[in-house]
């Protein structure tokens, strides 16, 4: 099977609408759109930078992460599509301003059917060298009449839900010494130990970077767990907020808390049998296209000009949407992640009627 029938077969197996691939030379830009569902409006998503170990693994990534964006912006109430954009690199070490505007050059040939913004390995300072290329785009700095870094608004999404799948299991959505394990310490992981901090919740932290562990758990009195050791700690909640694919057969089995709530998009490495697993288990699952839906509330409202009040009162609603989710779950027999999928599906048919 040729490598183009390979791509079209996964785009039929996701159902998504368009994949772009870009590349340039000069700047050695090595990027991939992907355009999953525009019923709702354009789409929108985020820009990652990663070093990917082959072109096949980024298609895999931008193909899931675009999906989880309809899903996203639909039970989240927007007028938005899904869609995403990877960069194939070392954030560190490829990253140039002359390959971000490139890459607005790209985007702009979309007119407007994809909008980015910032993800992993991105910057506010990174999409305002692709706005010098194109308007479409969000995320971009204040100073530009944009939003900012939408990290902190994401994690105090995550914020509402930890607290609402509290309130489901334990009927008090008070955080106050629940152990509580944040795995990925990035932008989104770090504002989220902060509103827990603030809770007094008892915070224990891991991530890859020894540096970032080391500031994190002395600014926020957080304990450090190896990152080895997460899924032998006893806890009462798990926070991903890394990359996807985290949870599998293998460590559900091993898993030892009673709410999985966190940022990391795609958290499951096969959907349905994953949250099936952690049903079974009784882990109580807030599924992670809603709880981590805060960055692109918050970016979607820059679109009608940015009231970060607004974002923040809409964001504030996870925690009800959440609840609501689980108890559909409860009372009819289904994962929370079917549950929350069923409301984003019905939500996209009900426009295409």
């Amino acid at each position: 099977m040729s490598n183009s029938i390979k791509v079209l077969a996964k785009m039929d197996s996701f159902e998504h609408e368009q994949v772009i691939f870009c590349q340039d030379k000069d700047t050695g830009l090595k990027a991939i759109i992907a355009i999953h569902d525009t019923t709702l409006g354009p789409a929108l998503g985020g820009t990652r930078m990663w070093d990917y170990e082959n072109e096949e693994e980024a298609l895999e990534d931008v193909l899931r992460l675009s999906r989880g964006m309809t899903f996203k912006a639909a039970i989240s109430g927007l007028e938005l599509g899904g869609g995403k954009a990877v960069i194939i690199g070392d954030a560190t070490k490829h990253k140039t301003k002359n390959l971000m505007k490139k890459f607005g050059k790209f985007v702009d040939t979309l007119s407007g059917k994809y909008i980015t913004a910032e993800d992993v390995g991105m910057s506010t300072k990174d999409m305002e060298y692709v706005r010098m290329e194109t308007k479409h785009v969000t995320g971009i700095p204040k100073s530009m009449g944009g939003s900012g870094d939408p990290s902190p608004v994401t994690a105090y999404g995550v914020f509402m839900g930890i607290k609402a799948s509290s309130k489901f299991l334990w009927g008090d959505d008070n955080l106050k010494d629940k152990k509580i394990l944040v795995q990925g310490i990035g932008h989104v992981g770090e504002y989220l130990v902060k509103y827990l901090s603030d809770e007094k919740a008892n915070v224990f932290i891991s991530d890859i970077n020894q540096t970032k562990l080391d500031n994190v758990a002395s600014k926020y009195d957080a304990t450090i767990i190896d990152n080895d050791s997460v899924f032998d700690f006893d806890m009462d909640i798990y926070a991903p907020c890394a990359l996807g694919g985290i949870l599998n057969t293998s460590n559900i089995n091993k898993l030892k808390c009673s709410i999985v709530c966190g940022g990391a998009n795609n958290q499951f490495e096969d959907e349905t049998r994953d949250s099936l697993h952690l049903k079974e288990k009784g882990i109580v699952f807030a599924p992670d296209f809603l709880v981590n839906s805060g960055g692109l509330i918050n970016v979607y409202s820059e679109l009608k000009g940015y009231n970060r009040d607004k974002a923040l009162e809409q964001t504030k609603e996870i925690y009800n949407t959440t609840l609501d989710i689980l108890k559909k779950s409860k009372e009819e027999g289904i994962t929370s992640y079917s549950a929350a999928l069923k409301i984003a599906k019905n939500r996209i048919e009900a426009k295409k009627l």
